[in-house]
């Protein structure tokens, strides 16, 4: 038995047996989250009151009963949403660019520029229309 881990182990036996680790470590992982969570509670503070209780919204007293019909939500939120997005998601193109930038060549750069061009008229849109002041 102790031989067949082994050969496991090492890759031999069969085609598996490469996956070994990744399994080993996700277990790992898995067992250490689950050990987290109940010794958390375990060992943690029991001090409940009211207070700590009550649902927490973003600093605004809840209300006991729902709004009918909804209400209307600000529309920063949804700005502030966006405008996470846009300058993420060039981040994400960015990295790319940044290791490869050498193997690119002129075309990279003529590409990265348009793509930053865009990108800052986008900000500038956003700058002019007031969605970067938080009052």
């Amino acid at each position: 038995m102790l031989d067949d881990v082994v050969l496991l182990a090492e890759g031999g036996g069969t085609e598996l047996g490469s996956y070994l680790p990744f399994v080993f470590l996700f277990l790992l992982g898995l067992g250490f989250a689950a050990v987290s969570a109940m010794l958390g509670s375990l060992v943690g503070p029991k001090r409940y009151n009211r207070a700590k209780m009550d649902a927490y919204e973003c600093g605004i007293e809840p209300s006991p009963h729902p709004v009918v019909g909804g209400g209307r939500v600000p529309v920063a939120y949804y700005l502030t949403a966006m405008l996470f997005i846009l300058f993420d998601i060039e981040m994400v193109f960015l990295y790319p660019f940044a290791v490869t930038a050498k193997a690119l060549g002129a075309f990279g750069l003529v590409e990265i520029v348009l793509f930053i061009a865009t990108v800052g008229f986008a900000y500038a849109y956003v700058w002019r229309r007031g969605g970067l002041d938080w009052n």
